[in-house]
């Protein structure tokens, strides 16, 4: 099937069939990754993580795929397994295309995405209510302090501030950890 094609089952909401026709490219990333010095789970775990970037692209509205889905998983493929290896050289990030410079930074929002989801899920079931009701569910902390049985808005509110604060902590310290 061509790209083309599978641009189109895309915007007509028929993902499942255009991830059966990437799953394909699989066994090619596969080897990529094995002469890498990686394992097939180490190869799995990167083809997932590289779909899922090409997804959150296919839907920004901005984007445009300048060369072939293969081309551009590989790419992604390489730029998630040298990233989880730390191994960049200087020279090899200085060469860089803008395709290439497109793709890493891709590699490095969906890992910033990463973070902030294990900074949430590791909050309290409370935080977690509180900011899904105030960020998701737009609810007014007038409402919240209602729901959530808080004496006041300004206590819902100043728990708001908490929770975001101990997210925030979580995320930093993942993020530099993941750095160092």
């Amino acid at each position: 099937m061509s790209d083309q094609k599978i641009v189109q089952l895309f915007k007509n909401g028929q993902r499942s069939k255009a991830f059966k026709e990437l799953y394909k490219l699989y066994p090619r990333i596969e080897k990529l990754i094995l002469s890498k010095g990686g394992t097939k789970a180490d190869a799995s775990d990167v083809f997932q993580e590289s779909l899922i970037i090409l997804n959150r692209n296919l839907e920004k509205s901005d984007f445009k795929l300048t060369s072939s889905f293969y081309t551009y998983l590989y790419s992604v493929s390489r730029f998630v397994w040298k990233d989880s290896q730390k191994q960049f050289s200087k020279q090899e990030l200085h060469d860089f295309n803008a395709d290439q410079v497109s793709v890493f930074h891709s590699v490095l929002e969906e890992q910033k995405y990463l973070f902030a989801e294990n900074a949430f899920r590791k909050l309290g079931e409370r935080c977690q209510d509180l900011l899904q009701r105030f960020y998701l569910q737009k609810m007014s902390f007038k409402d919240i302090a209602e729901g959530m049985q808080f004496k006041s808005e300004k206590i819902a509110k100043n728990q708001k501030y908490k929770c975001l604060k101990k997210a925030k902590d979580i995320y930093r310290t993942t993020f530099n950890s993941v750095q160092s």
